[in-house]
């Protein structure tokens, strides 16, 4: 009784315990279901965190399901070597550098909705696309899956709407001055359909604002919030699925599924 389980359109929020992680694990396999991955890894964010990120996946990340990694990196020979599962594999896809973090974060959706159009729809049912700096440490399973899913900012689901960080600029594609959640673009995922429509629809926010001269407050994460505000999410994931540290024991985090791993922007983001 002290979170939240349901959206006012009815979509679940996923807490530990009010789900049977074992029914939705025989519906998805009964079904067939399979899962992209897709993570980003450029620059100096390869050496410091894919390793990990790739590590704990094959421990934590649906397992049981056939799971199929995509790499983007600017760096394919430095991909390090990780121990797959089996129905597990991977592919590596070289992508170019930027020299700000802001162009590849907003650069990532065009890629995204490219590749699920390309190849990742012939081969999967669901897709997630997740940020790098992460590290899997419990069960990120099935339970997660759905056609539009969406993930509470760790940072901010406690918070009045009035302090949530949407774009409040009207030039820019993402403008909004309230909305839903607060939702955090460090982790999406949804059918093939669902997620390229989202990325491409995003992407399209952002051409746009560049044409206009303007640049979203959090770049990409300000058009996915614009979008899921618009398109709800068919399924919301608490913060037990991307957890931060830093803030400590709350009483209403029973587990952890994903952390986020020591952030070391000053040696990472060279521009900020």
């Amino acid at each position: 009784m002290d979170v939240q389980t349901h959206t006012t359109w009815g979509a679940p929020i996923m807490w530990d315990g009010i789900f049977q992680a074992e029914l939705y694990d025989q519906k998805h396999k009964s079904n067939r279901s399979s899962v992209a991955l897709t993570v980003f890894a450029v620059g100096r964010y390869l050496d410091a965190y894919l390793g990990a990120f790739l590590n704990s996946s094959e421990r934590h990340f649906m397992v049981g399901l056939p799971v199929r990694y995509y790499i983007f990196t600017d760096l394919p020979e430095k991909v390090p070597s990780f121990q797959l599962g089996p129905q597990r594999s991977v592919e590596i896809i070289k992508v170019e550098g930027h020299s700000r973090w802001q162009d590849i974060s907003m650069t990532r959706m065009k890629i995204i909705a490219d590749t699920i159009e390309s190849v990742i729809r012939h081969s999967s049912t669901h897709i997630f696309c997740m940020d790098v700096d992460q590290v899997f440490v419990g069960r990120f399973g099935s339970e997660a899956l759905g056609d539009l899913v969406a993930l509470l900012h760790t940072w901010f689901y406690r918070l009045p709407k009035l302090m949530y960080t949407y774009d409040r600029n009207p030039k820019s594609s993402a403008f909004m001055l309230t909305g839903d959640f607060y939702y955090h673009a460090a982790v999406f995922g949804g059918s093939c359909a669902s997620v390229k429509a989202m990325t491409k629809a995003c992407y399209q926010g952002i051409l746009r604002d560049m044409e206009n001269g303007v640049e979203a407050l959090w770049h990409d994460e300000s058009h996915l919030n614009k979008y899921l505000w618009l398109h709800k999410p068919s399924k919301v994931l608490s913060p037990e699925y991307c957890w931060d540290p830093l803030i400590g024991q709350q009483n209403e985090i029973h587990v952890t599924r994903l952390l986020w791993a020591p952030k070391k922007y000053k040696d990472l983001r060279p521009n900020v």
